[in-house]
């Protein structure tokens, strides 16, 4: 019966063993996606759309506005508002607003009078 228990014994210890590797594996994965999230300081200005050309967005990606509240504004828009111009959603005016980015595109415009019209907006789509 000796040998029969150790060989049930060290079955049981692959297995904890491989559990404990299949976790450390999903817990380094998980790391990696919040280690590989990136902050992006925004040049927040007229012409701003030019500023994400080319970047490559991921969800979780933070954005960071940085302006003079007295002068300018950031308002996360729908993409009618963005088109449109029209101050749709929530509106930040810290003068250093940090946004995290969801999955898809989102949009920022400043709805100061003629700002948005003059360029001072945005589309970044993250993935």
């Amino acid at each position: 019966p000796a040998p029969h228990t150790d060989a049930m014994a060290q079955g049981r210890g692959s297995a904890a063993q491989g559990l404990a590797l299949g976790l450390l594996l999903v817990c380094l994965l998980v790391g990696s996606d919040v280690a590989a999230a990136a902050t992006y300081n925004v040049d927040w200005s007229f012409g701003a759309d030019s500023w994400s050309k080319g970047k490559n967005f991921r969800a979780g990606d933070v954005l960071v506005f940085s302006y003079d509240p007295s002068v300018h504004n950031v308002v996360a828009v729908d993409a009618g508002g963005y088109s449109g111009c029209r101050e749709s959603g929530t509106k930040y005016s810290s003068g250093n607003d940090r946004i995290t980015l969801g999955r898809g595109t989102s949009y920022f415009i400043c709805s100061f009078s003629g700002h948005c019209g003059a360029g001072m907006k945005m589309a970044v789509t993250a993935s």
